[in-house]
Order: C-alpha cells, then structure tokens, then sequence
C-alpha cells in the first residue's frame, strides 16, 4: 500500500516571517470584535498582576477572599465561588491555603448545616491590611497605558457591561 503524499506543513505564525500582518490582522480583530479584545486585555492585565505579585504572601484569589470577607462577613466556599467568579475547585484550595495559614477559619454555616462559614481571623484581617496597602502600584502598574479619565471610562464601562449599578 503506497503512502499518502504527504501535504506541506503550515509554519506556526510564532516562527513566520510577520512582515506587520499578523499585528495589523490582531488590531483589525479588536475592532470587529470586542469581545476577543476583552479577553486579551484581561489576560494582559492578569499577567500584569501576576509579575508584581509573584513575591507576595497571597494570590489574588486569596486577596478576594479576604477582601469580600471583610466587606461582607462570613460566607460559605458556595457564595464566595460564585460571587468572585472563582471556580470552585480553585476555591476549595484557595480556603485550605488561607485556613493552613491561620488566616481563615471553618465553621458550620449557621443556616446551612451542609456547608462551612469561611471567616476571616485577626490575622487574615492583618494581611488583607497588607495586601491592600501594596495594590495600588500594583494596578497602577497593570492599567499604566492608560490615563486617570481613561481608567475611569473603563471601569464604567466595564460596570456597565456587568450590569452594575452606578457607584453611589
């Protein structure tokens, strides 16, 4: 049996020769589609915030935790999932982090026996001090292409994307 001829191989974009293409095709794509370029800039801005936090003493799933903990109380792993937009499974080993450090602690949820509270200790609330004093640069650092007015238009933006209501 003779073997199939074999067809050439497509060269990966990474190893062509880009002559601009691939950047004007990119700058076409955010214009046609806002929906991709918000996903690149997202990802952008998380690897961003990534870099400068990779020393730090929480992720920023653990920062959120402590964050909406804080604002709002205890909550169950459920609530805070689903509220942060974190993944369960991440969740579950975003609290046992939190819980191994001492800067959370796990009760049964007074009004679901199913489930645990997640509560913040004086040292979770401690780091979450911590953590709030060094994002600032942080962010700032992750939005830098960005002007005050424009960071501004894009938080409403954003909000109003998410169907958020106005800030007070």
């Amino acid at each position: 049996m003779a073997a199939a001829p074999r067809t050439a191989r497509l060269a990966s974009p990474s190893r062509a020769d880009d002559s601009g293409e691939r950047g004007r095709y990119f700058a076409a794509l955010t214009r046609d589609r806002p929906d991709i370029a918000l996903c690149r800039a997202t990802t952008a801005v998380a690897r961003s915030i990534d870099e400068q936090l990779s020393g730090a003493p929480l992720t920023v799933a653990q920062h959120l935790v402590l964050k909406m903990l804080d604002a709002v109380g205890s909550c169950s792993q459920q609530e805070l999932s689903e509220q942060l937009r974190i993944d369960r499974s991440v969740m579950v080993g975003c609290v046992d982090a939190l819980e191994a450090a001492g800067l959370v602690s796990r009760e049964r949820h007074p009004r679901d026996r199913r489930a645990y509270a997640v509560t913040p200790t004086p040292d979770g609330a401690a780091a979450l001090a911590d953590a709030e004093r060094a994002i600032a640069p942080v962010l700032d650092h992750a939005f830098a292409a960005l002007t005050p007015g424009e960071r501004a238009t894009l938080v409403r933006l954003t909000r109003k994307l998410l169907d958020v209501p106005p800030a007070d």
